[in-house]
């Protein structure tokens, strides 16, 4: 007989066990460097334990929520950990959604308290909560001296939620992701096996710590041992030196975040030190922009496709080099610790070939949206996250992005993807971006309506309508072109363009003098 109690509890770990025993190993390692400094991992400990301790000392318990609305800054960490330590659950917060928007997120879930820095102190102001609130430029020096953080840790179960990430709400408000300890170690065992991250690789905080892209890596890389370089926003300038100089594991880069990056290093001829792997999610960025960012850097570009309820998982296991990247199929590779499958409206799994939704299971899932019954009985059934992207399976088991469910258009009783038509325009090297979008249609019901941004003028309606005739069906080319500038396109805090923003400028009509537009109201389906 085994006594399984018993050793289910020597089974269990959370974030903040693995960030002890790394303390443990290499107290005197650089565990995060800012532009205010470098701290080890020993001294990093001591602060959050202090932070823990002033977090018991007001009466937080396990399970209850803190809303964080702050810029990237080593506290933001230290935050995370203090609640990985003591059984708190972060609610990190966007700062860039409007007051009401925001309002609506901290009253979701109900916070015993806000933190939030001085940036936003004027923001905070607007949006009513009853919850007691600190500003960390004046409250967190007093915390660090009053408590010495000697005090006995709960146990922490692993199933426990720890940070909770807002969805970019594309249509209605944003809905608050619950990510476990367990998530999030799985998340970081499935960087290291797929990536093949090291205690070596540093990792570059820029995105905002409120997104995945920049949190997940933050608490992996401090349970794996690395130094975390945090960048209060995106500065291409402070990112080529930190490559210059550090090893890196995954250095995330998006859309309008990558060309500036490749300019100083073309122009400067920067050798990089070594990174792992470098951009994310090849679909929505120009083939001959990612080639030139694999051939600076030497090192592959991320093929992923992740997201706020799964981390990099399910489809991040593949590095694309330059000539790939040009002219190879964008298909994706299963990431380690998922299983996926991919079925139609009715659930039944759809054969190879044939659009379907991609379903998953695996330990890096998340615990469900906050307070959100309905969404999460509908995502979850059938014991599969259920992730509203289509895809087409290959025979050798790699898939191939389709769309967004929601993104579909139908448009005479055929079902369009705008993603098809955007991989083919994107192909062409006079384009920068582009976004297809749905557009009302008293024939078809719906037609496809594209957004370009393009590099040179000589292209122009019929230039894109000859692009897309040579992969295209009638019926799927754009039957409207209208020329932005890249600058001017919505865009969420990862990068992806607000679509359903477009449509609206759609519906209202043409509202600004600057864009350019061209109507192809005639083309043959």
């Amino acid at each position: 007989m085994i006594d399984t109690a018993m050793a289910s509890r020597a089974g269990r770990a959370s974030v903040f066990d693995l960030f002890r025993a790394t303390v443990r190993r290499s107290p005197e390692k650089i565990a995060i460097k800012s532009q205010e400094g470098a701290i080890t991992y020993g001294t990093l400990e001591k602060r959050v334990l202090s932070l823990a301790s002033a977090f018991t000392s007001r009466g937080l318990k396990v399970g209850d929520r803190i809303a964080l609305l702050s810029e990237n800054r080593v506290e933001y960490a230290e935050i995370q950990l203090a609640a990985a330590a003591t059984g708190l659950i972060v609610a990190c917060q966007n700062w860039r959604l409007t007051v009401s928007e925001l309002r609506h997120c901290i009253s979701l879930v109900d916070p015993a308290l806000v933190i939030h820095s001085a940036r936003f102190t004027t923001m905070l102001s607007e949006v009513a909560f009853d919850a007691p609130a600190l500003e960390i430029e004046t409250d967190f020096a007093s915390i660090q001296s009053q408590h010495s953080g000697l005090f006995e840790l709960p146990e922490i179960d692993p199933e426990a939620g720890l940070i909770i990430l807002y969805t970019s709400g594309t249509t209605g408000l944003p809905k608050g992701a619950l990510v476990s300890h367990r998530a999030e170690i799985a998340r970081m065992s499935v960087y290291r096996m797929d990536l093949g991250a090291t205690p070596n690789d540093d990792f570059i905080a820029w995105a905002p710590m409120f997104h995945m892209g920049s949190t997940d890596q933050v608490l992996a890389t401090l349970m794996m041992g690395a130094t975390v370089h945090i960048v209060d926003g995106y500065d291409a300038r402070a990112i080529v030196n930190i490559m210059a100089t550090h090893t890196l594991g995954w250095l995330l880069l998006m859309p309008g975040s990558i060309e500036p990056v490749i300019e100083i290093l073309r122009r400067e001829k920067t050798i990089v030190k070594g990174i792992r792997a470098i951009g994310a999610m090849i679909d929505l960025v120009p083939r001959n922009v990612a080639a030139d960012l694999s051939r600076l850097t030497g090192t592959g570009y991320l093929n992923s496709f992740g997201s706020t309820e799964t981390g990099l998982p399910p489809g991040s296991a593949r590095l694309m080099f330059p000539d790939e990247l040009i002219k190879g199929p964008l298909s994706k590779r299963l990431s380690a610790l998922v299983d996926a499958i991919f079925v139609d409206a009715d659930g039944r799994e759809v054969p190879d070939g044939t659009p379907g939704e991609m379903a998953v299971r695996g330990p890096t899932i998340f615990s469900g949206y906050w307070n959100a019954p309905e969404a999460n009985a509908k995502d979850f059934r059938g014991g599969r996250f259920h992730m509203g992207d289509m895809f087409v399976r290959n025979p050798d088991g790699t898939f191939d992005f389709v769309d967004r469910v929601k993104f579909m258009i139908k448009s005479g009783g055929e079902n369009i993807y705008p993603a098809e038509i955007e991989r083919v325009i994107l192909a062409d090297p006079r384009v920068r971006d582009v976004a297809v979008v749905r557009k009302a249609d008293p024939k078809w019901g719906e037609i496809p309506v594209a957004f370009v941004a393009r590099t040179s003028e000589q292209l122009d309606a019929a230039g894109v309508e000859a692009i897309c005739r040579v992969e295209l069906a009638g019926y799927k080319r754009p039957k409207e072109v209208y020329f932005l500038d890249f600058d001017a396109f919505p865009r969420s805090t990862t990068g992806k363009i607000l679509r359903h923003e477009l449509e609206a400028q759609l519906r209202e009509g043409p509202s600004s003098t600057e864009r350019r537009i061209i109507s192809l109201t005639a083309r043959p389906r």
